[in-house]
């Protein structure tokens, strides 16, 4: 039973105090049909308002079921709300973007109700009002009727104790009316219905009882409740709340209904996003540009460590000065002790490194990997490589001396510069990053250890130097003009081409240092300079062959350096060593290491040759041979009086793999190779100044303001991106304090269904998350339409392709920031739409 106790509604307006309702008592039945009449002002819209929940009294109690609400809070009046009353309004009060059946679900949704059976009682309660075609239409698909009738079913559907109805005939011709009292007249059998109206007829033909109000008092009630208060109702109804599904269902289907605008909101929100998403893809690109040229770069320059070295960085600084100026007066000029420093650094600075030890430590290290591309140990092991059918050396190269150039007669850098030019290297051990810097032109890349490469320039050329080197262009030709050149005669170099398929397929042979040793008679002999000799050999040699013809890729940084080149792999190199260590020569001088084999006499015994020094045995072996084999026999002997076991192991090119000549790192980027270097120092921190480790890297010499750089254009993007996410988080809180305005009286309409401030919050959290959503993902993909674009544009500039590229990753956090950032600033928009009240939410239009 519902009771009104000296009821008193005050409001405060300005200079004084209205009382909408004084001291009204009233009692109501369990099941009747209550009418309240009264001119407009009269106090009954009030009294309704107080009766639902939606509006509080300022004196006196509201009892419901024997309980007194003067300590309700909001949770209980929300609960009150959802469970024990139904409203019915004048202007039905639907909500306009959703179908009957999902208007009518909604009391049932704050409820609680699983969504199977909230569907089956919608269905049911539309059906009983006349509904079942109208089911999925709108409200602008329905007529007035109909929608008051969808407003009642919504009232009814949580079965509550109390139905209360603003003017429901007030919008209705006179037909539909009658159709609407009818029905309520058949709801008031098993419940209290209160029906405000103006009209005394609709009054005097339904009712069963008529309450009349004036000036916030009653003057009339026509059949009042005289029943002692019924028993306490101690069944506690569960508290409502809305799910974010049900949320984010309300705010989805609002925003669908202005399509338009919300494509534009959240184009509009998109732009901080796009402006930071492109900035991102070129950043990302750029790094990645910048990773791939720090690669590349160093894999032409890595850290090199070898037995003997000179510290380049310390040798470099004491060139430039080493940062020692002083500061001096003005009335003089001091020399700067430059040249004192490099002396002390060329003499002091030269440094035994245990490379055996390094590459034991190196193989044992669990880390480095991280951050090489390669690590590379390297031999030198000469490679006699000579193109057979001219018998013709063509590595080491004998391009100057074909020419008459003695290059052990040129002085100063020439020399070292023409003597070391040969055209065949050792390609990287890294398939991956000699792939990334080059292209086949034709052909394939190696696989097996006798097969090779032949590089050429972006444009398919190759200097005609390689073509003399390998013996495709004649050497013969190129000697003659040279003498053109010396002699003051004109000199005509012809230009010339070749199809690839020309070169692919070229053969050559690879003698191992001891197949130019013969032992003959027990006594060993050179016969490097024997022509014929070295044309039997090359019969039995290993076969090298030209497999594929590359070139660096348009976008190659470092791959430049081995234009023009023959390149092979290091397991041609582990061949090499093991057909050298498998010799006889190197085995005889291994197990005799303090007799020189050439000489059959101890090391460094003598430091001329004398024929009389030699035993009688070795003089019958003399005997034996021809006189052009006596003098190679005299020259190796004179050649070899002074060596020493050391010098003769390496002239074979004898070298353990455990113990290369040189270590070559070669790390990712810069940032690795600030670790290797650390690691490094690892290495070097227990061990005595003999032992430690030194090593040679000139491009971080050269590099080293690149991470400044690096970090201020960094610093500058994070500003950048900081100022566009400010912009956009405004520009999405003005957006959702406009939805709040424009969605005051749904918010009203939510309220008396019994949805909570927090339900209220929860909708517009759940409309910025949907617009957040979509400004992120109009973002991302207009950001993706812009690099294309972009990326034409920037390959036409500077020939880079794929520079803007935004990361998979990045676009799923863009997305992800652009919802949160929107959620917050949404945050006081929607706390504000909380806290509206009900009742003048309910009457904005």
């Amino acid at each position: 039973m519902l009771e009104l106790r000296n009821i008193t509604k005050t409001y405060k307006m300005v200079s004084e105090e209205i009382k909408a309702l004084n001291k009204v008592n009233l009692k109501f039945r369990d099941s009747e049909f209550v009418s309240v009449l009264g001119q407009s002002g009269s106090g009954k819209t009030t009294l309704l308002n107080i009766i639902g929940g939606l509006d509080h009294y300022t004196t006196g109690d509201l009892i419901i079921n024997g309980v007194s609400t003067k300590k309700y809070k909001d949770k209980d009046w929300d609960t009150y709300r959802n469970h024990k009353v139904g409203f019915v309004f004048q202007s039905y009060n639907l909500i306009p973007h959703q179908t009957a059946l999902q208007n009518v679900e909604l009391a049932l949704t704050l409820s609680g109700v699983n969504k199977k059976e909230r569907k089956r009682r919608s269905i049911d309660i539309l059906k009983k009002v006349g509904l079942s075609r109208e089911i999925n239409k709108r409200p602008n698909q329905m007529s007035g009727g109909q929608m008051q009738r969808v407003a009642i079913a919504r009232a009814l559907v949580n079965d509550p104790d109390v139905l209360l109805a603003d003017e429901p005939t007030g919008a209705l011709d006179n037909k539909t009316s009658v159709q609407i009292m009818e029905l309520l007249k058949e709801i008031a059998k098993d419940r209290l219905v209160i029906m405000v109206t103006h009209n005394p007829e609709i009054a005097n033909k339904y009712s069963t009882r008529i309450i009349n109000l004036l000036d916030g008092e009653v003057t009339n009630d026509s059949n009042p409740c005289n029943i002692e208060d019924s028993k306490k109702d101690n069944r506690k109804s569960k508290k409502t709340q809305m799910s974010f599904r049900t949320a984010l269902s309300l705010s989805l289907n609002n925003l669908m209904t202005k399509k338009g605008r919300t494509i534009l909101t959240a184009f509009a929100g998109s732009i901080g996003i796009i402006g930071i998403a492109l900035i991102l893809s070129l950043s990302n690109g750029i790094q990645k540009y910048i990773d791939k040229t720090e690669e590349e770069t160093l894999s032409s320059y890595p850290l090199t460590i070898e037995k003997e070295s000179v510290d380049m960085g310390t040798l470099i600084s004491s060139l430039s000065g080493g940062g020692k100026s002083k500061k001096h007066k003005d009335d003089k000029i001091y020399a700067n002790n430059i040249m004192g420093d490099m002396f002390v650094t060329m003499s002091s600075k030269v440094k035994s490194n245990d490379i055996e030890a390094f590459k034991k430590f190196l193989d044992n290290h669990k880390t480095i990997g991280k951050y090489t591309s390669e690590i590379s140990y390297g031999f030198n092991t000469t490679l006699n490589i000579y193109k057979e059918d001219e018998v013709l050396r063509v590595n080491p190269t004998t391009i100057f001396d074909s020419i008459g150039m003695d290059t052990n007669g040129i002085s100063g850098i020439y020399s070292g510069y023409l003597s070391n030019y040969d055209v065949f290297f050792e390609m990287l051990n890294n398939d991956k990053l000699m792939k990334q810097q080059y292209d086949i032109v034709d052909g394939r890349w190696p696989e097996k250890y006798n097969e090779l490469v032949l590089t050429v320039d972006k444009n398919n050329n190759i200097s005609d130097y390689t073509l003399y080197s390998l013996g495709i262009l004649s050497q013969d030709e190129l000697k003659k003009q040279f003498a053109n050149m010396t002699s003051g005669k004109e000199v005509n170099f012809e230009h010339t081409s070749y199809k690839t398929k020309d070169l692919v397929g070229l053969k050559y042979k690879l003698l191992v240092n001891t197949d130019l040793y013969q032992k003959k008679n027990g006594i060993w002999l050179d016969m490097s300079n024997d022509k014929e000799w070295i044309k039997n050999k090359l019969k039995d040699s290993i076969e090298l062959e030209i497999v594929g013809i590359i070139k660096p890729n348009e976008e190659a940084v470092g791959g430049g350096s081995s234009v023009g080149m023959v390149g092979y792999s290091s397991k041609l190199v582990t061949e090499l060593l093991t057909r050298i260590n498998d010799s006889e020569i190197v085995k005889e001088q291994k197990n005799n290491p303090d007799i020189n084999i050439f000489t059959g006499q101890k090391f460094q015994s003598n430091t001329s040759f004398d024929i009389n020094s030699l035993s009688p045995q070795e003089l019958a072996n003399l005997q034996k041979m021809s006189q052009e084999e006596m003098a190679v026999y005299i020259k190796t002997m004179s050649d070899n009086l002074t060596a020493t076991y050391e010098q003769n192991i390496r002239k074979f090119g004898s070298v353990e793999l455990d113990n290369p000549d040189f270590v070559s790192i070669y790390p990712k980027d810069f940032d690795s190779k600030e670790e290797i270097v650390k690691i490094i120092d690892e290495y070097n921190k227990d061990k005595k100044e003999e032992d430690k480790i030194t090593y040679n890297d000139l491009v971080g010499v050269m590099m080293s303001s690149i991470s400044t750089i690096v970090n201020v254009v960094s610093a500058v993007l994070i500003a950048f991106v900081a100022i566009s996410l400010v912009v956009s988080s405004i520009m999405i809180a003005i957006i959702t304090y406009i939805s709040v305005i424009e969605r005051t009286k749904e918010i009203g309409i939510l309220r008396a269904m019994g949805a909570s401030k927090k339900d209220i919050s929860r909708v517009f959290n759940a409309e910025t998350l949907i617009e957040g959503f979509a400004a992120g993902l109009f973002g991302i993909v207009i950001t993706f339409l812009l690099t294309i674009p972009i990326n034409i544009i920037i390959k036409k500039i500077v020939n880079i392709s794929g520079i803007a590229k935004l990361p998979p990753v990045a676009a799923i956090i863009l997305i992800i920031i652009s919802v949160i950032l929107t959620v917050i600033a949404g945050f006081i928009p929607a706390k504000i739409a909380s806290k509206k009240d009900p009742v003048i939410a309910l009457r904005t239009e």
